[in-house]
């Protein structure tokens, strides 16, 4: 993928974007305050690069269906490359587990996990163990409420990049 330096402009086009998902060449050119041309051809190059991976709604999931959520988290026994693709690899093929990500410390994976019920969460749980994935001990904990869910402030983060001069 090109890899290119972004300026405030690129930035307020992506900070509108991730805020507003997919809009119209002269919506985002006045969220942006740019001409509509420049203002797609920015985005177009933008997307080329990479920057920008999807559209995604924001679905109210508790109108549509029951679920329980849970957060996981899963130290592995091993700690070798093998041990952690296998995993990994693993989770990336189920549904239920929408976000994972790896961390350094006291555990190794976070997960989010989502199933109809708390039975279909342990039946997934079972699976997992005795897929022979090298998972040592797991924690459980059950969402009672969600209280806030965002995605970073991308206006702020930027900006705290480039004050420290280490933008690309």
């Amino acid at each position: 993928m090109p890899k290119f330096s972004l300026d405030a402009t690129d930035i307020r086009i992506l900070a509108a974007v991730q805020k507003h998902g997919q809009l119209s060449k002269t919506r985002l050119a006045d969220l942006v305050n740019l001409s509509p041309t420049p203002c797609l051809a920015r985005l177009s190059r933008l997307k080329a690069a990479g920057y920008i991976r999807g559209y995604h709604a924001d679905i109210a999931l508790d109108r549509i269906a029951d679920f329980t959520q849970v957060i996981v988290t899963v130290s592995l026994t091993h700690h070798r490359k093998s041990d952690f693709d296998r995993f990994e690899d693993c989770i990336r093929k189920l549904d239920e587990v929408t976000e994972c990500i790896a961390t350094g410390g006291g555990t190794d994976y976070v997960l989010k996990v989502f199933t109809p019920s708390l039975a279909a969460f342990q039946a997934l749980m079972e699976t997992l163990l005795t897929a022979e994935l090298g998972i040592d001990r797991y924690m459980t904990y059950i969402v009672t409420r969600e209280i806030k869910s965002a995605h970073p402030n991308l206006m702020e983060l930027a900006a705290k990049t480039v004050r420290r001069g280490t933008a690309d």
